[in-house]
This record gives structure tokens, C-alpha cells and sequence, in this order.
């Protein structure tokens, strides 16, 4: 089907179960495309995805196999821990850098459709927060493919339909109970006639390299230092899409969209508060020892080391306060809930739950 869409890429996190669900449950039966899709799964826990899926649509879906050919009436879905792309049609499976701290992550899959099958891909962006998928998704519509969204107004999580709509320009905007009509009705009509794939893309086949745990690194590209560190590794990052809404990599490869950049900013600030909230108690209790020691073997009052313990009760107080305002900032995760039900099972997360 070299005429038409046939390869649908398709980008979910929090909220995004129940919008998948949906939208496989709106594909016919005899739908010819490829369908392939990443959700945000903890690493360590195994997705029951695939067999959600499978119930819930007409088309057969099971986890990605790596080296698998690509095949039309089939749903593939990334396993955890591993990046899945679309290289020379066939599937590969990759332990790569982190994406806006997940993996599998949404961008890779997208960047990777995008450079194998250009006009003939579409590219899905469901239910989640943060930023993630709006950088694959452009590339998708650069290379001559097409970007469907579902309605923020219908998505649980409305924050990745909203980066990515904010990102590229699409008619194909819709609920999730209509995506899957949607995306059969855009593989049904020819490729336009002026749809061309894009030359080949410096970037985004240095990016699909990397995501493929190639050999090249960020600082080989002369990128410009972002004067941020990563929060995976504490690397340099580099700045990417300096006329766009840029992008950030370090040098081995973790990237970071700016709002996921901004979230673990703050989850390390907290983090180091609260080292810095236990130095100061651990300061405190041990002035106060000291002072109680120095009045029963000296006689003295032991102001000194009370006043170096109020000192570091005071501040620690200070501490707390800014804990309390920077977690008020902190946004709720990405990632689905651990399995509850029992062993496979997958369910969507509560707010706040990390």
C-alpha cells in the first residue's frame, strides 16, 4: 500500500488505557494499516496491554518482537523498558537513552516512522501530561505524514494533546471514540499528490541512531551548550531546535522536552531540600547532645551549642517551607500505576501517583 497511510504510530501516557481502548475499538475489521504503540509503563512492571487491547478491538495485538517484519491488521505494542522502532520495516527493540525520563518512550517510535515510511505514516497522540510526543510528531509532518489528536476536552490527561496541537498544525482532531474511524478513513484515501517525503534529515537520523543505542553522541552534532545538566546522568545537555521550541540532549543521548526538563528540575530540588532538611535536624539533635554533655561533666550552661541547635531548627523550619512550595509545584507522573489487579494487570493512574 505504497499509495496510502498505512502506518499508524500511535503515543499514550497517563489516561491513555482507556483512550487506546477506544480508539482500536473503532478500526474495522479488515483494517489494513500497521499499528504501532508506546504507552508509559514503569520499567519493571510487564504490561497486560497487548491482551486489553486485543479484547477490545477487532485486530490482533501482542507486544513488539524485536526483528519482527512489519505487518498490515496488527497492533505492536512496545514492551517496558524498551524503546520500540520502525527500522527498514522491520521492529526493533532497544534499550536506548530515556526520553523524557520514560522507556519506552513516545518520541523515539514517532522520529523512527517518520524517517522508515515518510508520507505514509500517521502519527497518534492520545491522553497524557507533560510534553511528550509534540518533537516526534513534527517530525511525522515533516517528512510528508500526518498528525492525528485526540479532543483535550475528552482526554483525561488534556497536556500532550495540547503540546502536541500546540506543536503542529492538524485538521484531524478528535475524541477518542471516533479516532479509530478517523484513522481508517485516512488509509483509505490515496496519498495526495504533493506529498513528498523530505530529503534525508541530519537530525533526525542522528536522533533515530541514538534512540538505536548507535555509537554517535550530542556533542559530535554541534549543538550549542544549554547551560543545564541532565537529570538521568548530570551531563551537559545541548540545545536542540534552536529556532523552535528547543529540545536538550547529553551527550550519551537522554532528551528532554522543556516542560519535562522543568518537572525534574523540581523533583531534584525537592529531593535535595530534603537531604539538606536531615543534615539540619541531624545538626540540631547533636548540638543539643553536646550542650546536655558539657552542663553534666563541666557545669556549663551550654549556650553555645544550644544556639548552633536553634540556629539549625530555624533554618530547617525555612527548609520546610520551601519543600511545601515546591511540591506544590511538582506535577503529577506520567506513568501508569504499578499492577494492582494481579500478575499482567494494567490500570491507569490516580493523580499524584509517581
Amino acid at each position: 500500500m505504497a499509495g496510502h497511510r498505512d502506518v499508524v504510530a500511535v503515543g499514550a501516557s497517563a489516561g491513555g488505557v482507556e483512550a487506546l481502548r477506544a480508539l482500536v475499538g473503532g478500526l474495522p475489521p479488515n483494517y489494513p494499516g500497521a499499528v504501532l504503540v508506546v504507552l508509559h509503563v514503569p520499567r519493571d512492571a510487564p504490561s497486560a496491554l497487548p491482551g486489553i487491547l486485543s479484547r477490545s478491538g477487532p485486530l490482533p495485538a501482542a507486544t513488539a518482537v524485536d526483528g519482527e517484519h512489519l505487518r498490515g491488521g496488527r497492533i505492536y505494542v512496545a514492551p517496558n523498558d524498551h524503546h520500540l522502532l520502525l527500522l527498514d520495516g522491520h521492529l526493533r527493540l532497544t534499550r536506548g537513552p530515556a526520553e523524557n525520563g520514560h522507556r519506552p518512550a513516545v518520541d523515539p517510535l514517532f522520529r523512527s516512522v517518520a524517517r522508515a515510511v515518510g508520507p505514509r505514516a500517521v502519527g497518534v497522540v492520545l491522553s497524557g501530561s507533560r510534553d511528550d510526543g509534540a518533537a516526534g510528531l513534527s517530525s511525522i509532518v515533516g517528512r510528508g505524514g500526518t498528525a492525528v489528536v485526540q479532543d483535550p476536552d475528552d482526554a483525561l490527561y488534556p497536556w500532550m494533546p495540547r503540546a502536541a496541537l500546540a506543536e503542529v498544525d492538524t485538521e484531524h482532531v478528535e475524541s477518542a471514540a471516533k479516532l479509530g474511524g478517523l484513522i481508517a478513513g485516512i488509509t483509505a484515501m490515496d496519498l495526495p499528490e504533493n506529498t513528498q517525503a523530505r530529503l534525508s534529515d541530519a537530525m533526525l537520523d542522528a536522533e533515530v541512531s541514538m534512540s538505536e543505542l548507535g555509537p554517535l553522541t550530542s556533542d559530535e552534532l554541534a549543538l550549542p551548550p544549554s547551560g543545564y545538566g541532565c537529570p538521568s546522568c548530570g551531563g551537559a545537555l545541548f540545545q536542540i531546535d534552536v529556532d523552535r521550541t528547543p529540545r536538550y540532549r547529553c551527550r550519551v543521548g537522554h532528551a528532554w522536552s522543556p516542560e519535562s526538563l522543568l518537572d525534574e528540575q523540581a523533583i531534584a530540588l525537592e529531593g535535595a531540600l530534603w537531604m539538606a532538611l536531615r543534615a539540619l535536624e541531624e545538626k540540631s539533635a547533636l548540638s543539643r547532645r553536646l550542650a546536655g554533655r558539657d552542663q553534666r561533666r563541666h557545669g556549663s550552661s551550654g549556650d553555645r551549642f544550644r544556639r548552633i541547635a536553634a540556629d539549625a531548627e530555624a533554618a530547617g523550619q525555612t527548609i520546610r517551607q520551601l519543600i511545601s512550595q515546591v511540591g506544590s509545584s511538582l506535577p503529577a507522573t506520567d506513568d501508569p500505576a504499578p499492577p494492582t489487579g494481579g500478575p499482567g494487570t494494567l490500570t491507569d493512574p490516580a493523580p499524584g501517583v509517581r
